[in-house]
């Protein structure tokens, strides 16, 4: 292995801030464990600057949300002609997007609920879709946002324009019916699939609270399912990456109404820049199946060099 000089993005100013400064941190303390000399950034409205004075070999890009995942990060290393990690910037613009992840998945069979985007105040006035149905804003990642609408009227009938939600934060939302069953997660490392695990909270759903909470769910791995459910989750999570484009991890989210055999196997969103703190699913199956948080680190830039190399 040849020591590099990588610089570490995270932080950043969306939603998911503290997720990525974990995955940040753990990522630069692998590498520099590796013997790699890092320089650690949180990134801010200068960091172009600060990555032309740092003059890496490669960036390891720890963001999460927007601008780290959206490609207006990749588009500036693209300029900056800096080799980076993870996915270009034509697949973060599309994965990122989930009404454009629909449109470019659901063609080549891999299925994914319906539904459409609505204007906000339009959920004043009624319901998009018969209740029960999620709303969501479109480009957010760790669920947040994300608001389950039951028959009952948790929210109101119909939804209260006081009510804490999504409607009061975003101006679109998608509404997408609500795939009953159980929560499904597919790691996938270039052209394979590490696995499928099944996450249970243990309480409510798997809101960002129970993602980045240690205790607060269940990761069950190998996921106890129908040996078809496996491997249609692990053959999906694989044609997702490779039709959208990902390079080096990503991770395929799937709700499977366990009543209905595959067909009710549901993709819900493709990650291309998946968590990498303690808790998160990635780094999780690829320990499962041997390979060490350093190792998987390693991995990841292996990839990018390789794949950058003219």
């Amino acid at each position: 292995m040849t020591p590099l000089h990588i610089a570490v993005l995270m932080g950043g100013w969306s939603g998911e801030r503290q997720v990525s400064l974990m995955s940040g941190a753990g990522v630069a303390d692998a590498l520099e464990g590796l013997g790699h000399r890092v320089t650690r950034i949180d990134m801010d409205r200068h960091v172009a600057a600060r990555l032309a004075e740092a003059k890496p070999d490669l960036v390891f890009n720890a963001l999460h949300g927007a601008p780290g995942e959206d490609g207006t990060v990749q588009g500036m290393l693209d300029l900056m002609g800096i080799p980076y990690t993870h996915s270009g910037l034509a697949t973060s613009v599309i994965a990122v997007d989930k009404v454009l992840t629909k449109g470019v998945l659901v063609p080549h069979g891999v299925p994914m609920p319906g539904g459409r985007v609505v204007k906000s105040a339009e959920l004043f006035e009624g319901d998009p879709l018969p209740r029960p149905y999620v709303v969501k804003p479109v480009n957010e990642g760790s669920s947040i946002g994300v608001a389950i609408v039951t028959a009952e009227g948790n929210y109101g009938q119909p939804i209260g324009r006081d009510v804490a939600g999504p409607w009061q934060d975003f101006a679109e939302l998608l509404a997408e019916p609500y795939v009953r069953g159980r929560e499904l997660t597919t790691a996938v490392l270039g052209d394979r699939a590490l696995g499928v695990t099944e996450v249970r909270p243990k309480t409510g759903w798997y809101d960002f609270d129970a993602k980045y909470t240690d205790g607060r769910a269940d990761h069950i791995f190998p996921a106890q399912i129908p040996d078809e459910i496996t491997a249609a989750c692990k053959a999906y999570a694989v044609e997702a990456h490779r039709i959208l484009g990902c390079k080096g991890a990503s991770r395929a989210d799937f709700r499977w109404d366990d009543e209905r055999g595959v067909d009710g196997l549901f993709l819900l969103e493709v990650n291309t820049q998946p968590g990498m703190t303690p808790l998160s699913l990635v780094p999780e199956q690829a320990a499962h199946c041997g390979m060490s948080y350093p190792e998987l680190v390693q991995w990841i830039v292996d990839e990018a060099m390789e794949g950058r190399k003219p």
